[in-house]
């Protein structure tokens, strides 16, 4: 049976800039978001800096490596631009994700098998500059094995699948993409990869990701952004992270119960 481990949670704060972005000018503020964010309890901060800079800017990077005390993570795609700022800033870790400027949203997991030599150009200045290299990837074997073989310290586990699922009703579907987020998971750890999940979770969905033993990070964003409208960030940060504890909790209760 696999360690349990503490759960951290990193806010996404990517759509207070959305919301920002959409009018125009300075507010609301994403860093302001972030120093709530901590004042929550929140263990770090992502943001996802993308190409077509639809949401953060670059002008949001410095304030949020430098002024906020907790670790960045930088979501970013695979690319010389990108992987120039991220020097620039040295956040504490960079999170390599696939863009196409056609989707709303990240619709899937970094092909890291395909990617080759043309990911491992990019991963290896950021590891000689101490930046943690984090993919983020489909739950699959060979992502996983791939991601190993480049290097990476983290790999985050991509949950919209299982997600949609859920607000699908498809219990069938849900379970099985439960079951391979557990075995991806699994299989991170045994390589020695560091274990992060992420993408579409909610209130509802939190808890039975929360209870894979070996994911040590959640990271959450678009739901707890929208669900301050009615209940504010802090309020929306903090029970998310005692869902969270509640099912880690659980989970550790019946892995003692069954050792």
């Amino acid at each position: 049976m696999s360690e349990i481990r503490n759960l951290r949670l990193g806010v996404n704060i990517d759509h207070v800039a959305t919301i920002r972005n959409a009018r125009g000018g300075g507010l609301p503020d994403p860093v302001r978001a972030a120093e709530a964010a901590k004042r929550a309890g929140a263990d770090g901060i992502t943001a996802h800096l993308r190409e077509d800079r639809r949401h953060i800017g670059d002008d949001d990077i410095a304030p949020l490596a430098e002024n906020i005390g907790l670790p960045l993570n930088l979501e970013m795609a695979a690319t010389d631009e990108m992987c120039a700022i991220a020097l620039r800033h040295k956040p504490n870790a960079c999170c390599l994700v696939p863009e196409k400027r056609q989707e709303v949203t990240t619709e899937g997991g970094l092909d890291v098998r395909a990617a080759g030599n043309k990911l491992q150009y990019i991963i290896d200045p950021l590891k000689q500059a101490g930046i943690r290299i984090s993919l983020f990837i489909d739950p699959v074997a060979e992502q996983v094995e791939a991601a190993h073989k480049c290097g990476a310290d983290i790999v985050e586990l991509h949950t919209g699948t299982y997600c949609h699922a859920f607000h699908d009703g498809d219990e069938g579907r849900m379970n099985e993409e439960l079951a391979r987020l557990q075995q991806a998971a699994q299989m991170a750890d045994k390589l020695g990869l560091e274990v992060h999940a992420g993408h579409g979770l909610c209130f509802d969905t939190v808890g039975p990701i929360a209870a894979i033993p070996s994911i040590v990070e959640l990271n959450i964003g678009h739901f707890l952004i929208g669900e301050a409208i009615f209940i504010g960030l802090e309020a929306a940060i903090v029970k998310m992270r005692d869902l969270m504890q509640s099912a880690r909790a659980q989970a550790m209760a019946q892995a003692m119960a069954q050792s």
